[in-house]
């Protein structure tokens, strides 16, 4: 199978399990009163942010110039800025629109268990990958090289934090906090992975990803801070009863 295809297909099955996931993930009482309408422009806000901001670094860095199709339409995404992206629009949709519910626990789940699937694709496309590796899953991806597979280290990671989050949701611990601890620990593992990866080096010693990273970490603990007074009370009783009304989710 062609390796561009395969990404793909990959890609579009990625896109599939998360509309399945979010189906099933309860939703507060709050979020589905919301109209089908302002429940719509918050998921299109979250895809959009995603892909714009996953190819935002390549379009700024392109030859021709960041304003040009030619810089949007050509290779080149990562899932650091987009994951960025997509919490800023989101962000951004719930003010323009004066929505106050929080939305992150309803898309962390879903987002995690799609990125499982969508580094296979980068895997199979040959991109995204690591530096020389003399260790025995080493995979040549093209370049005559044994390299890390780095996406499917990724892809594990994003299953282990997909097992967290369920287990979270099934407890109804960290009510509100779920898509930033996610973000915490996924800025977390691509600080340390940055270090495997054939990245060129920044200001500081570290890779344009490695801030990036930081950047995310902080924003995330700096949010988190900022909410602790506004935690919702009776938390595992809530959740309870948003995991029994799922059905109608």
């Amino acid at each position: 199978m062609p390796p561009r295809f395969s990404y793909g297909l990959f890609m579009l099955l990625a896109l599939v399990v998360f509309v399945v996931v979010r189906r099933f993930v309860p939703k507060p009482e709050e979020l589905r009163r919301l109209p089908w309408q302002n429940r719509l422009a918050l998921t299109l806000c979250a895809f959009i942010g995603g892909t714009l901001g996953a190819k935002l670094p390549f379009a700024l860095g392109a030859s021709a110039g960041p304003f040009t199709p030619l810089a949007w339409m050509s290779d080149g995404k990562t899932i650091t800025t987009g994951l960025v992206g997509a919490y800023l629009l989101v962000e951004l949709g719930k003010w323009l629109m004066g929505i106050h519910v929080k939305t992150g626990d309803t898309f962390a789940l879903p987002l995690a268990c799609a990125l499982v699937v969508g580094r296979w694709g980068c895997f199979c496309n040959g991109c995204c990958y690591g530096t020389p590796t003399a260790l025995p899953w080493g995979r040549d991806f093209g370049d005559g090289s044994i390299r890390h597979p780095t996406q499917a280290y990724e892809s594990l990671f994003h299953l282990g934090m997909a097992f967290v989050l369920w287990l979270l949701l099934r407890e109804g611990c960290l009510r509100g906090h779920h898509f930033q601890l996610y973000l915490i620990a996924y800025g977390i593992y691509r600080f340390l992975t940055e270090y495997i990866r054939p990245e060129p080096v920044s200001m500081g010693g570290l890779t344009f990803y490695q801030w990036v990273s930081l950047g995310l970490i902080a924003g995330m603990v700096g949010q988190w801070w900022l909410q602790r007074g506004c935690e919702p009370t009776n938390s595992r009783a809530n959740a309870t009863r948003a995991t029994t009304d799922t059905s109608r989710a």
